[in-house]
């Protein structure tokens, strides 16, 4: 098993669900993009490996606001059995 070293403050990731048994292949993606008024927004993509997925954009006053909800959202995929992949 290899362990990939975490940014401290990352800008995108990536997580990966794998289960061949249960016909399970699914991807959630997640990058932090500034937007023309100084804040940031957070791009999170999610579906079946191969496919189009759905995307929803969240807009936070403050980078660090943003970071925080990546952050979040990252822990909560992994305790659902998603592992981080190299981008």
């Amino acid at each position: 098993m290899t362990m990939l070293q975490a940014e401290l403050f990352p800008t995108a990731v990536r997580l990966v669900r794998s289960d061949r048994h249960a016909n399970m292949h699914r991807y959630y993606a997640m990058r932090l993009q500034p937007d023309l008024f100084g804040g940031c927004s957070l791009i999170r993509e999610w579906g079946r490996v191969g496919s189009g997925g759905q995307i929803r954009y969240q807009t936070y006053r403050h980078e660090g606001q943003a970071i925080d909800a990546l952050l979040a959202f990252s822990r909560l995929k992994e305790r659902k059995g998603y592992m981080v992949r190299a981008a």
